[in-house]
């Protein structure tokens, strides 16, 4: 693919990272005691919580994977979008001001004062793995958009952003990052709107050419809205999921609780929910018409088209460790190329056109803005990672009487540690014909249905015993369904596999867990007194 990643645009992104780096080295004076480092001294406005939250919300798996995945199908994953008014009121309504009035630091804290340390365990364990998945997706799709561009093997760009990402966290703490996202969070929507711009202009009949092939294809529909297909992204399905993800994000999620803290007041922290979740709706809508755009525009432009199926051939094979030096390469390209469905790649239509089509400048903008994306998240997770482990298993089960020095230093060491690992994952996920399947599904699992604890938790006096057992009747429903949608799922076992689309993991799970605590409490009696 010609590239023009010009001096300009190296100017721009450098600029860029001086800028974030600036940021993390200004707000780490601010970051050198554990109240700092983990929740910003409580001090900050609601703006830049929602910014900050809106951020952590838009990151680069939002970028790549929502203009792919409505470059290859339709708008259903939109209804994931549709979910979050309601989750965002619930969250002011209910889940801020429990926390505010916790003032604990850990999402989970509460969880062991109403049913034990195990019910702490087994949260902050199931958010670590959802965070560390997250993290390498992230990281994954920060590299693709750069390996395709610049034309380096992606390998490379993984380890680099990793480390970029979490030099970054490791010095600024929780201040730096929420301050960083909202400049982020301000490069992400300039960056789609500028996207969308130049697309429009470069369609040959403009806009109203992009909604006339979109209309003939179908592109704008929502999905199939038949309501008792379990088993099938439809419609519902996808919104139940966005529903519950957000209901889990706002409610059990550290990444979101910690600006619950980190603002500086209670009415503060509401402006900030309702800012960050109400402003991802339209700016989702703004990707998945871009990738709608891109559709028109690659339907119009079939050589180019074909350049973007080589390119994805050519990183495919690549990560399958067949080398472009070899003499097999091109004709395997080639032939590769030639069967790859829409599907296959989605994900890299989105960089192509930024590396091709952009006038020179403005690709380096974008970049930034796909880094940013990324970056925010990264850092997000990697520091809200840090403070779990901290609180959660460092304070809680090895010294508990830590100084604030000693209890710094485990955080910038689990800072990390937490980087090192997302990293490694990201090499695990190169495979993936979807980023924003794969993402969606690994979080559904991964939550283990936190979520269905903590709801039994506030709406219930459910015993510690009734909520024990509830827990492990929701994990062995949850590992039912997801081993019998898997190849190793016994032929002979294929009548009792699970009929749910993966994406309601996260729903029966959770439902599991609190109607069966509801149903013990109900049966084997209700506490006297709450704690």
């Amino acid at each position: 693919m010609p590239r023009h990643f010009t001096a300009v645009d190296w100017i721009v992104l450098v600029a860029y990272f001086v800028a974030t780096l600036g940021i993390g080295l200004f707000f780490s004076r601010k970051s050198q005691s554990t109240e700092g480092f983990t929740a910003a001294n409580r001090s900050l406005p609601g703006w830049v919580c929602g910014l900050s939250i809106f951020a952590t919300f838009l990151s680069s798996i939002s970028f790549l994977a929502l203009p792919g995945k409505s470059f290859a199908t339709n708008w259903t994953p939109f209804a994931f979008s549709l979910s979050l008014p309601l989750a965002t009121w619930i969250a002011v309504r209910w889940f801020l001001p429990y926390y505010r009035r916790s003032g604990e630091v850990s999402a989970y804290a509460h969880l062991e004062k109403r049913f034990g340390p195990w019910a702490r365990l087994y949260a902050s364990t199931f958010y670590l793995l959802t965070q560390f998945a997250r993290a390498g997706m992230v990281l994954y799709l920060m590299a693709l958009p750069v390996s395709i561009i610049l034309g380096v093997p992606i390998g490379g760009v993984l380890v680099a952003t990793g480390l970029i990402v979490t030099a970054y966290a490791f010095i600024g703490g929780i201040i730096a990052v929420i301050w960083t996202d909202a400049l982020q969070a301000i490069v992400l929507i300039a960056g789609a709107v500028i996207c969308l711009f130049v697309l429009l202009l470069g369609l040959p009949d403009g806009p109203a050419g992009l909604f006339h092939t979109a209309a003939e294809r179908g592109k704008f529909s929502l999905g199939d809205m038949n309501s008792t297909a379990i088993g099938k992204q439809t419609f519902w399905v996808v919104l139940l999921n966005g529903l519950f993800i957000n209901l889990q994000n706002f409610g059990i999620d550290q990444n979101y609780v910690q600006r619950y803290i980190a603002s500086s007041s209670e009415r503060e922290a509401r402006r900030s929910v309702w800012l960050g979740g109400l402003l991802y709706v339209p700016v989702s809508a703004v990707f998945f018409l871009i990738g709608t755009g891109l559709f028109a525009y690659y339907d119009s432009r079939p050589d180019d088209l074909a350049e973007v199926r080589t390119t994805a051939a050519a990183q495919q094979i690549l990560r399958e460790g067949i080398p472009a030096s070899s003499p097999e390469f091109e004709a395997t390209v080639a032939a590769r190329a030639d069967t790859l469905e829409d599907a296959k790649v989605a994900d890299s239509v989105f960089p192509h056109f930024i590396g091709k089509h952009l006038p020179a400048g403005l690709t380096g903008l974008i970049i930034a803005a796909v880094l940013a994306a990324g970056m925010s998240t990264v850092s997000t997770s990697l520091n809200s990672s840090a403070t779990v482990l901290h609180s959660d298993f460092f304070l809680r089960f090895l010294q508990p009487g830590a100084s604030d020095a000693t209890s710094l230093t485990f955080l910038r060491l689990a800072t990390l540690a937490v980087g090192i690992v997302g990293t490694g994952i990201s090499f695990l996920l190169l495979n993936v014909s979807s980023a924003l399947d794969a993402w969606w599904t690994l979080s559904s699992v991964f939550s283990g249905g936190i979520l269905g604890l903590f709801l039994l938790g506030m709406i219930s006096q459910a015993k510690n015993a009734s909520a024990l057992i509830a827990v492990i009747a929701g994990l062995l429903v949850i590992a039912w369904m997801v081993l019998s949608s898997l190849p190793l799922w016994p032929a002979a076992l294929a009548d009792f596999a699970s009929p749910f689309h993966g994406f309601l993991v996260i729903v029966v799970g959770t439902l599991t867990i609190l109607f069966t605590g509801l149903t013990l409490t109900l049966f084997l009696g209700k506490k006297t007194t709450t704690p």
